[in-house]
């Protein structure tokens, strides 16, 4: 590393990284691990210059930077290297690190891959499993072995793209330093394209804004905190990128053209063709900028909905805008009513202490009643899942006496006792029935075993479908965005099961899940299927995760009847009721 440029705040986090993952690697505590991936968490999400940060001496004002490691980030600054960095890769090469990201390989195994065989990169460790020498490691086999070849092929399939949770609020925030700048100067601004439409992965950000004085916004936005570098500059248009190493691109028109150019840098390309060739049939085309007539002359839209309705459309919602059907219901006035974050009544699938949550029962609760649900659902993970201190029969019954005790306490909020029971590789649940019967709710979900053929991982979760105590499906397809692909499922199947059944599909609001996928989430609701959205809370912060469920869910065409939690509380105890008694 030189020192002739500053490291950016991109580079120290992945600095930080590379140290937690040999870290995890060697085997080291995991408290230890933990500091280094908060501290880069929390410098990922800085939005600020890290090095103007050490220059002014506020490191410690960092939350998840302690004394050691802001240490260490002061030698990266003065020095350009890491004397404890070069120490650990002296034991372990850096380049052991991608292994990592290789679905079925964890910590554990790429250590003895690289003791036992010296594999040291994915070249290697791909051609040590077509060679067959995976195999004859313990804790190895040839499925094993297969598994890992095609983990690496996915790995080499994945895009270079944000998690929308991530990509949101770093964009947010450029807007809302952007306004804070130049003030009264910026007429309009809004976020456009796939963040936009909420989709589940961003590429690069794209900003839309009017003003009377383009260059002064143009200005504003290159001198932005958060901005690294400065990529191009013209007359419309600049794109930067930040320090967290996202780009960013901003389009200033004039505020008479807003409309036009909103609706075109927030639209898919294929919705914008249909609109292209809509208004070709009418004599017209359609820009950026404005509708042109034959003849020259151009028709302004300041606003939106004067682009849709020249064209004889009701506007459309952004998260519909994929040319999946809405251009026809907007003409024909049959576009849904979708479901927004103010109908949500209560969330079904969260965690405590008592398994792999942050925080307790009571602290769960109380965050819950703050948000004004009406009605929440503690589920806890089972017991076979040992790695996040899955509950035993025993604790899951002592956790019923207090779920019980502090119902007695906040009559304002339903608090029902489930549990998040894991669909075992054999297709049995982790609980005999016996037991899911003392239980208030029941989700069922896949966590191990994913990559199981596609008729036995069907099968699997079919059984789960079909058991009479299960009520919800929780993330039914298991995917993890970036970082792993759902199983192989027969969704048909699935639905179908689901429907025949009263079997809830969950929509996974974490921002890493966002299970049910929108094509998905608009065939359950053909078939007539009931979903809901839940957070898979943690934490109390996680809460905030319902809106990425909702702006899923309207990316499905769901309106509030679609959603089991919309419902009020005397109506969800209804449904309840009557599942029970089926």
């Amino acid at each position: 590393m030189g020192t002739a440029k500053p490291l950016t705040n991109r580079d120290v986090v992945r600095i930080l990284r590379e140290i937690a993952a040999l870290l995890e690697i060697k085997g080291e505590n995991r408290y230890r691990i933990l500091a280094y991936q908060r501290a880069a968490d929390a410098i990922e999400h800085l939005g600020r210059d890290l090095h103007a940060l050490w220059q002014e001496g506020r490191l410690d004002e960092i939350p998840g930077v302690g004394e050691a490691i802001a240490a260490k980030i002061d030698e990266l600054f003065r020095t350009g290297r890491l004397e404890y960095l070069e120490r650990l890769e002296r034991e372990y090469p850096r380049t052991l690190i991608e292994l990592l990201d290789v679905p079925d390989l964890g910590p554990k195994r790429v250590r003895t891959l690289y003791e036992q065989l010296g594999i040291t990169t994915l070249d290697e460790l791909e051609q040590a499993a077509r060679d067959g020498k995976l195999r004859t490691l313990p804790g190895f086999g040839a499925k094993t072995e297969a598994k890992i070849l095609e983990g690496i092929q996915r790995l080499r399939r994945r895009s270079d793209r944000t998690l929308l949770g991530v990509a949101l609020p770093r964009a947010l925030d450029i807007v809302q330093t952007l306004r804070e700048q130049v003030g009264s100067a910026l007429v309009e601004i809004e976020l456009a394209g796939s963040l936009r439409r909420r989709k589940a992965t961003i590429g690069d950000m794209d900003i839309v804004a009017a003003a009377h004085d383009p260059d002064a916004v143009m200005e504003a936005f290159a001198a932005l905190p958060q901005v690294a570098e400065v990529l191009w500059r013209g007359s419309t248009k600049t794109r930067v990128r930040l320090h967290t190493g996202d780009e960013v691109d901003l389009r200033v028109v004039a505020p008479e053209r807003w409309g036009t150019a909103l609706q075109y840098f927030t639209g898919s390309q294929a919705h914008n063709v249909r609109l292209r060739e809509m208004a070709l049939a009418q004599g017209l085309s359609l820009s950026e900028y404005s509708f042109k007539r034959e003849d020259g002359s151009e028709i302004l839209c300041a606003h939106e909905e004067e682009v849709y309705a020249t064209l004889g459309l009701a506007w459309v919602p952004p998260e519909l805008r994929e040319d999946w059907g809405e251009i026809e219901a907007a003409r024909m006035g049959t576009l849904p009513r979708l479901v927004t974050l103010n109908d949500i009544r209560g969330d079904l699938h969260m965690h405590t202490t008592a398994s792999d949550g942050r925080l307790s029962l009571r602290e769960m609760v109380e965050g819950a009643r703050r948000r004004g649900y009406a009605y929440i659902a503690i589920t806890d993970h089972s017991q076979s899942l040992g790695m996040v201190n899955g509950l035993d029969v025993e604790r899951l019954r002592a956790q019923r006496a207090e779920i019980r005790a502090l119902q007695v306490e906040y009559d304002d909020i339903l608090i029902l006792q489930g549990a998040e029971v894991e669909i075992k590789a054999d297709g049995t649940l982790d609980y005999p029935d016996d037991v899911l019967a003392e239980l208030d709710i029941v989700i069922a979900s896949l966590h191990t075993a994913l990559r199981q053929p596609r008729e036995q991982i069907t099968q699997r979760l079919l059984n789960a479908i079909r058991n009479p105590h299960v009520d919800i499906i929780g993330h039914p397809t298991g995917r993890l965005l970036l970082k792993r692909d759902g199983a192989d499922l027969d969704m048909d199947a699935v639905l179908q099961a689901a429907a025949e059944t009263g079997t809830v599909l969950e929509i996974n609001a974490s921002p890493e899940r966002l299970d049910l996928d929108p094509v998905y989430v608009r065939q359950a609701i053909a078939r007539g299927c009931l979903l809901a959205i839940d957070t898979d809370a943690h934490h109390t912060d996680d809460f905030a995760n319902m809106q990425y469920g909702v702006w899923q869910a309207r990316r499905g065409w769901a309106e509030a009847r679609h959603i089991l939690n919309t419902r009020s509380r005397e109506a969800f105890e209804a449904w309840l009721a009557s599942r029970r008694a089926s």
